[in-house]
């Protein structure tokens, strides 16, 4: 049961747009020491969408594109790519090469290209484009990081307050584990619970859970032993930070439907059921509902309310509601 590659796309999307900062400082610390850190920085997703639709160089993966400043007062642009494959690509020192220099070109401004490889292959470490002919040569080179470099730095994540950290060794217990189920439910449980010792905030804890959850995938059977266990854990340090929203939602969601089902229609008590599930997950997360909000999300069918846990998860109070009011339909007059 192993995720595949669009699996790993969202999750490493979020978790790098949450932790930028962390993430250049544990994995790229140059970069990171060159940025200017008091001045706000800026994810550039439209920007990397039109490039990635002008560049025809095979399948795009959880790219990120971050405008930052400088201490010497420079506007930087820097693409990370995260490249989640299990095999060797042949193809992949020429999409670097293709990103960083139609993103130069097409903005006018200087780019420095990362990439995070994931991969298993310990001797596939790529970070070199060239072309040469009839005595014209060009070279592209573009720092990289090996996660499978980080098992021999153990012991400096686990000891770790850098919430990236927490990301790598999820990753790396994950790809240690396919097929031992038993033992991913332990590495799972051990992680989660290191959110809860290392002191993270309530807000750390989800995000960084959320990571954990959707890459350390567990069959049924051993998924059900991992929550009673993380819900037993919880209620002793009276912490229900996570099994109060994130626990298999839209499945409860699914099962509060079918339950209205019986009663109203199976189609209007699984919507029901959505917006109930939906409402609960808000209010515990922000605090508070917003009256327009709430009237906005009668208005959406089961699949958009579902849709929306994710974001409900991952994104702020201001970008779900950005979001709803995109895809909600327009208010009657009375």
């Amino acid at each position: 049961m192993g995720a595949t590659t669009s699996d790993f796309d969202s999750p490493w999307k979020n978790v790098l747009e949450r932790y930028f900062h962390p993430f250049l400082a544990l994995c790229f610390p140059k970069v990171h020491a060159a940025i200017d850190w008091s001045q706000p920085h800026q994810f550039l997703d439209k920007e990397l969408q039109q490039i990635v639709r002008d560049a025809d160089v095979g399948k795009r993966f959880a790219d990120k594109l971050v405008k930052v400043c400088l201490h010497n007062g420079q506007s930087l642009w820097i693409l990370v790519h995260i490249e989640v494959q299990g095999k060797q690509e042949s193809g992949f020192t020429e999409r670097m090469y293709v990103y960083h220099y139609r993103i130069g070109d097409r903005y006018a401004v200087p780019v420095v290209s990362l990439a995070v490889l994931c991969d298993k292959n310990r001797k596939w470490r790529p970070q070199t484009f060239q072309r040469e002919m009839l005595g014209c040569h060009m070279q592209f080179q573009f720092p990289t990081v090996k996660l499978l470099d980080y098992w021999e730095r153990w012991h400096d994540l686990e000891t770790s307050h850098n919430p990236f950290a927490t990301v790598i060794m999820a990753h790396l217990k994950t790809q240690e584990t396919r097929g031992d189920w038993e033992q991913r439910k332990m590495w799972k449980f051990a992680l989660t619970r290191r959110l809860y010792e290392q002191g993270y905030g309530k807000q750390d804890i989800l995000e960084l859970f959320h990571f954990i959850d959707w890459v350390m995938q567990l069959p049924e059977g051993v998924e059900q032993t991992f929550r009673a266990e993380l819900i037993a854990y919880e209620e002793a340090r009276q912490m229900k930070y996570v099994t109060s929203i994130e626990r298999l939602a839209k499945k409860e969601g699914h099962k509060e439907g079918h339950k209205e089902g019986h009663k109203k229609g199976r189609k209007r008590g699984r919507r029901e059921g959505a917006i109930r599930l939906l409402q609960r997950s808000i209010q515990l997360r922000f605090g508070v509902i917003p009256v327009e909000l709430q009237e906005q999300l009668q208005g959406l069918s089961s699949q958009q309310l579902e849709d929306l846990m994710e974001s409900v998860l991952t994104k702020s109070l201001e970008d779900v509601m950005a979001e709803v009011t995109a895809i909600a339909p327009p208010a009657t007059e009375g």
